[in-house]
């Protein structure tokens, strides 16, 4: 027993053995750990330096913005005192224009010229045809009196005239341009033409018994552009309208007219 004691005593202890490879696969995950983790984002950059001199004098750069500048605010007042100028001039003009119409108008006192049917031949209405196509030729000898004893009237081009039976359309035409002298009546022939129109079976046996009763109604319309006339002033361009019921015997050249009565409506301006 005692020599077992001894041997026991005497034994030296025992050293553990280091596996290398664990180590190895130990470093291995943990260099994958560490780059998978997100990098810390870099370093803000150092805040810009002023663009000045160590003199306090400004660098060219800044000299040639500050012109710019300079300039650009320079243009803007000038493009605003144009704009400004311009509302102030057209502002006066229109001012101007108002007291003008206002002092023509108060002066002078214009009136609208008075229209009637002094004459009325028709042609091409043969509504015994066997055909229901006709192609009207309608002369209106209409008169004009400028009821103004200071203001001439000068009608011009881009008249219309038109003339209806039962609301269909017959024919239509233009005014001749004249001058009418202050307080003077004129008299113009115009011609309305219709091609080539079908009428409804019924407006035609309307148009045979009113031809029969000696009563035959048509709506003749006008629309007359005009300027008045002051000596040798000429004012703006108007507009006067004209309505007129006129009713003839026949429906042939040497036709009669046995009443019209036309209403001038008022005057819009161009």
């Amino acid at each position: 027993m005692a020599d077992d004691a001894s041997s026991n005593q005497r034994s030296p202890p025992k050293k553990h053995s280091i596996d290398t490879n664990d180590n190895n696969i130990s470093r291995s995950s943990r260099s994958s750990v560490d780059s998978q983790r997100p990098k810390p984002p870099p370093p803000p950059p150092p805040p810009p330096t002023p663009m000045t001199t160590t003199s306090g004098i400004p660098p060219p750069e800044n000299a040639r913005r500050y012109e710019d500048l300079s300039r650009r605010n320079l243009n803007r007042l000038s493009y605003r005192r144009c704009f400004c100028y311009f509302f102030v001039a057209l502002l006066v003009l229109v001012t101007l224009a108002a007291v003008l119409v206002g002092i023509f108008f108060l002066v002078f006192r214009p009136h609208k010229p008075m229209f009637s049917v002094s004459g009325v031949s028709i042609a091409g209405m043969n509504l015994t045809s066997s055909t229901s196509l006709i192609s009207p030729l309608i002369k209106i000898n209409l008169r004009a009196k400028d009821v103004n004893t200071f203001l001439g009237l000068i009608y011009g081009g881009g008249s219309a005239v038109e003339i209806f039976y039962d609301a269909v359309k017959l024919g239509d035409g233009e005014l001749t341009p004249f001058y009418q002298p202050a307080d003077k009546v004129t008299e113009t022939v115009t011609t309305l033409r219709g091609t080539v129109i079908e009428l409804a079976s019924s407006t035609r046996e309307d148009l045979k018994e009113a031809e029969n009763k000696g009563k035959v109604p048509f709506d003749l319309r006008v629309k007359a552009p005009f300027k008045f006339k002051v000596s040798a002033v000429t004012m703006w361009r108007m507009v006067v309208t004209v309505d007129c019921k006129v009713t003839v015997d026949k429906l042939t050249l040497s036709a009669t007219v046995i009443t019209e009565n036309c209403v001038t409506e008022d005057i819009a301006v161009l």
